[in-house]
């Protein structure tokens, strides 16, 4: 099972948006066994596949040792496609990873589903904290979403800093998200790093949080649909890239 982590240490960057569209892309596109595991007390994943809340708020217990992580997995709408859902038990979760010590728990955890799925995406919450040190430790590839700005090139340039200085082994890859190519400030970003994958701003990207479906499911024509498809598959190729290596 490739461990593929959504993170960003700046909020507002598409990552959930990128998470669910990647998702839909590997378990439909590639036909793939997907699990996407909302981590973001926000539950903004869970929310756009649309999976209600159980009355009962649980996703922080199987960090605890409290219940298995399959007990948690809800299926989706999409075939091939689970979610484990997350809910604002979440909220206290860096300070669970700090009193128990436990640096690999999250990668434990996922090796418990590595027989049940080919591919899982982690939904992160943003910042430098002690859950984002467990996902980097656990995850095969990160992707971090960037926005053309200074302020957001500034933080990726922060995260690889921290990454390199703490050994971290998972591969990291860049992605231009939320491009206005009519900005100068826009164009000139891509100019500067022409091999990082491109997302735009698009309305049919706006619109899946109305829909609450992702983009390929919603439009799949259109130049979204057409963008996530072909950053997916620049994913498999990094993870093929990862497995030979």
């Amino acid at each position: 099972m490739a461990r593929i982590a959504v993170y960003s240490l700046k909020g507002g960057v598409g990552k959930t948006t990128v998470a669910v569209n990647l998702a839909w892309c590997s378990a439909r596109q590639s036909a793939r066994r997907t699990l996407l595991w909302d981590l973001d007390p926000q539950a903004a994943s869970t929310y756009l596949l649309g999976i209600a809340p159980r009355p009962k708020r649980r996703a922080q217990a199987v960090f605890s040792r409290d219940i298995d992580p399959a007990d948690l997995v809800r299926h989706t709408d999409i075939d091939r496609l689970d979610l484990i859902p997350a809910d604002t038990s979440l909220r206290t979760l860096d300070l669970l990873f700090h009193e128990i010590d436990k640096k690999k728990r999250l990668a434990k955890l996922l090796g418990q589903l590595d027989k049940s799925y080919d591919r899982l995406l982690l939904d992160c919450p943003p910042g430098l904290t002690e859950t984002s040190e467990q996902v980097m430790r656990a995850a095969d590839l990160i992707l971090i979403p960037v926005i053309p700005s200074p302020l957001s090139q500034r933080a990726f340039e922060e995260v690889s800093a921290h990454f390199a200085d703490r050994g971290f082994k998972a591969a990291l890859m860049p992605v231009h998200s939320m491009v206005d190519r009519r900005r100068t400030l826009h164009r000139d970003a891509i100019a500067r790093h022409p091999d990082w994958p491109v997302l735009p701003m698009a309305s049919i990207v706006e619109a899946m949080t109305a829909e609450r479906r992702p983009v390929g499911a919603l439009s799949p024509r259109s130049q979204g649909a057409r963008a996530f498809a072909q950053l997916w598959t620049r994913v498999e190729r990094r993870l093929a890239d990862i497995e030979a290596s």
